[in-house]
C-alpha cells in the first residue's frame, strides 16, 4: 500500500513544525511549498528533517519545492501561507495581503490535489477558510478551518498551569471565531471529570477566559516579530491524524455551518468530528442564554471580517 501524502503550503516556522511532527508519525510523504523566492530555505529545511530520520527511524520522504504541481495528489493540504502578525496587530489586520495568497493557493490546490482534505491555518482564519472554501468550490466537509483546536489546548494548558495537575487529565471546550471574542465554555471544563469550578475560583478562571483570548497575542508581544508555530502546528497534525487514519476524533474546528447553533453559511469554531469522510458532523448541542449570546457576538465578528473578503 503506497504511503498517504501530505502537502504544506507555507514553509515557515509552522510549516516547518509540520512536516517535523507528520515525519514523527509517519503520517505519509511530506511535501512543501512555497514561492520561489524561499525555495533554498524549504529544500534546505526538507533536508535537514531527511537527515533526522535515521535517528528514530521515520521512513518516510521530505522534499521541498516551488512548483505547485509537488502537491499533486495530496491527501492532506494544510496552509500557513500568508503574512504573520506583528506586535500591535490583530489577525484582521492580515485581512487583504493574505486573501491574496489564499486566493492563489486555492485555484492551485484546486487544480493540482481535487481530492484533499484541506485545513487552513493563515490568518484571519475565519474569512481565510472561508476564502478558500469560495474559491475552490470545494465540497464543506473536505475544507476546515484550525482554531478551536489550538484555543481549547491553550485553555487546557491554563487550567493545568492554575491547578498544578495534569494537562492529560484537563478536558475543555472553546467554540466561536478565532479572535479575541472566542467562547471558552468554563461550564463544560473539567478536570479527571471534576468541574474546574470546583477547583478554581471564580475571579482566576475568568483570568483564564481572558487569557486563553488574547493567548496568541500575548506571544506575538513575547517574539517581537512573529506568532505562534509550536502548538499550531500540532493542532493541525491532530487533525490530519483523525483525518487520515479515520480516528472520529471531536475536535473543536472551524467548519462550515448550516443551520447548527443558529450559524448558518460561515465557518465558526464548532465540535466537528473528523473521519475519512472529512467533516463527518457537527455535534450540536444546548448552550445557556449568557454562552448563546457569547456566540452569537463573536459570529458579528466573523461576518464583518469575511464581509472584508467580497465573496
Amino acid at each position: 500500500m503506497s504511503r498517504k501524502k501530505i502537502a504544506l503550503i507555507g514553509g515557515g516556522q509552522i510549516g516547518g513544525n509540520l512536516a517535523l511532527i507528520a515525519a514523527q508519525k509517519e503520517l505519509g510523504d511530506v511535501v512543501i511549498f512555497d514561492i520561489p523566492k524561499a525555495e533554498g530555505m524549504i529544500k534546505g529545511k526538507a533536508l535537514d528533517l531527511m537527515q533526522l530520520r535515521p535517528h528514530d527511524g521515520y521512513d518516510v520522504n521530505i522534499e521541498g519545492s516551488s512548483d505547485p504541481a509537488v502537491i499533486s495528489g495530496a491527501d492532506v493540504v494544510i496552509i500557513t501561507a500568508g503574512v504573520p502578525r506583528k506586535p500591535g496587530m490583530d489577525r484582521e489586520d492580515l485581512l487583504e495581503i493574505n486573501l491574496k495568497i489564499i486566493r492563489d493557493v486555492a485555484n492551485n490546490v484546486k487544480t493540482h490535489a481535487p481530492e484533499a482534505f484541506v485545513i487552513v491555518i493563515s490568518n484571519p482564519l475565519d474569512a481565510m477558510v472561508y476564502a478558500f472554501y469560495k474559491i475552490s468550490g470545494f465540497p464543506k466537509n473536505q475544507v476546515v478551518g484550525m482554531a478551536g483546536a489550538l484555543d481549547s489546548a491553550r485553555f487546557r494548558t491554563f487550567i493545568a498551569m492554575e491547578t498544578g495537575f495534569s494537562v492529560q487529565d484537563v478536558t475543555c471546550m472553546v467554540l466561536g471565531g478565532h479572535g479575541d471574542s472566542m467562547v471558552p465554555l468554563t461550564r463544560l471544563a473539567s478536570v479527571g471529570g471534576i468541574p474546574v469550578s470546583e477547583l478554581i475560583p471564580e475571579e482566576r478562571l475568568n483570568a483564564i477566559v481572558d487569557r486563553v483570548r488574547f493567548a496568541g497575542g500575548e506571544i506575538v508581544k513575547l517574539f517581537g516579530n512573529g506568532s505562534a508555530y509550536y502548538a499550531p502546528a500540532q493542532s493541525a497534525i491532530e487533525m490530519a491524524e483523525s483525518y487520515l487514519r479515520d480516528k472520529k476524533r471531536v475536535i473543536p474546528c472551524a467548519s462550515y455551518c448550516e443551520g447548527e447553533f443558529g450559524v448558518d453559511g460561515y465557518f465558526i469554531g464548532v465540535p466537528s468530528v473528523i473521519g475519512s469522510g472529512g467533516v463527518e458532523r457537527i455535534l450540536e448541542f444546548t448552550l445557556t442564554e449568557e454562552e448563546q449570546a457569547e456566540l452569537n457576538n463573536t459570529l458579528e465578528k466573523v461576518k464583518k471580517t469575511v464581509a472584508g473578503t467580497g465573496l
